[in-house]
């Protein structure tokens, strides 16, 4: 399938014909990588999905992109952009709408599939816009609450699912913060899995088979 000219680049694998419309999965990718980084599990994914991986709209070197600006230097928490961040996430909302319509895609079947602040934004798209997501896989990020919409506590939740995962021994977001996920999803009554795997700021092995089978279950 041809590429369109829509508000964000991306790459596109056509899922396999179907009778209806094909479910899609959107890849946001981490601070500082490109669309195709995600893009590489495209292959190994069901082949009924559409996939589409999206580049950031900020450059910071050749071939490497962010969601929004991180001040490593600010101090141990870093300091995050959060407007900036709002800003992007109303783009991705924006994109969705544009890429479901001109490729006709199922909008009732709507996987985001994030990695580290690709992660962060999945989670604030889905608790603020619930009625435009089926399933989230959230890898190495945590809930970012003054990035979610005001008011989001009230949203219907009862279609979301969420498969949470993030290294033990991660390096760059602490397993700490990610560890307060589970309890927030468990307030808001959203079906959830969250797993932790012996390694840094990566996916594991484990963790794509695991994310494997459970979006397979979900499709």
């Amino acid at each position: 399938m041809q590429t369109k000219d829509l508000s964000l680049h991306h790459l596109i694998r056509p899922g396999k014909q179907t009778n209806g419309k094909a479910p899609v999965l959107f890849m946001l990718h981490g601070y500082g990588s490109n669309e195709d980084d995600l893009f590489s599990f495209a292959n190994e994914l069901p082949e009924e999905l559409c996939i589409i991986s999206i580049r950031a709209p900020h450059p910071l070197m050749p071939s490497s992109f962010a969601w929004y600006a991180i001040n490593f230097d600010a101090d141990a928490n870093k300091w995050t952009d959060k407007e900036q961040a709002k800003v992007s996430l109303n783009s991705i909302v924006h994109f969705i709408d544009q890429a479901v319509e001109q490729y006709d895609l199922d909008a009732q079947n709507v996987t985001l599939l994030g990695f580290s602040q690709g992660a962060i934004l999945s989670y604030a798209l889905a608790l603020s816009y619930p009625e435009k997501v089926k399933n989230v896989i959230a890898l190495s990020g945590y809930i970012e609450e003054d990035i979610i919409v005001p008011g989001y506590k009230s949203n219907s939740f009862t279609n979301l699912s969420f498969y949470c995962s993030h290294g033990s021994v991660d390096q760059v977001i602490p397993v700490q913060w990610a560890r307060k996920t589970p309890p927030i999803l468990k307030a808001l009554a959203i079906e959830h899995v969250f797993e932790e795997f012996p390694v840094g700021h990566g996916v594991a092995p484990q963790n794509f088979i695991s994310l494997h089978r459970w979006l397979s279950k979900r499709i």
